[in-house]
């Protein structure tokens, strides 16, 4: 039986490197990222309505994050050769998969973050006061 305090070495099984979970999060932990997927969430839209619907994004950060999302493989960008051309982007089947969890997800907040707030203000009271 190992103990707490051995002086054994033991290998670490959880690795930033390695690890899937990890480089989901790298992908979806940004803002704009869950925001830009959910305003895509019913189906084909154009970028000025994506930008609409987004508060406070500028077309800068919008056009980065469409483009990381569409060499992630979770959104496709289609022309439609006109004057001036029709760009639409819709969510790959790919990027439809990752709504469920992400809607988990925001059920949870919705259902919990409050709790998350309760307990911030009481640890600043407590270490505030130190």
């Amino acid at each position: 039986m190992n103990s707490p305090f051995s002086t054994k070495t033991v290998q670490p099984d959880i690795s930033l490197s390695i690890c899937g979970y990890t480089k989901v999060l790298e992908i979806i932990s940004n803002k704009w990222t869950a925001l830009v997927i959910y305003a895509m969430e019913d189906g084909i839209i154009r970028y000025g309505d994506i930008r609409r619907r987004i508060e406070g994004i500028s077309k800068k950060m919008l056009t980065q994050t469409l483009r990381q999302l569409e060499r992630d493989g979770l959104v496709k960008r289609d022309i439609t050769p006109a004057v001036p051309p029709i760009v639409e982007y819709s969510l790959t089947q790919l990027g439809e998969s990752l709504l469920e969890p992400m809607r988990a997800l925001k059920q949870w907040t919705n259902e919990n973050y409050s709790q998350v707030e309760q307990a911030r203000e009481s640890y600043d009271r407590v270490n505030n006061e130190e």
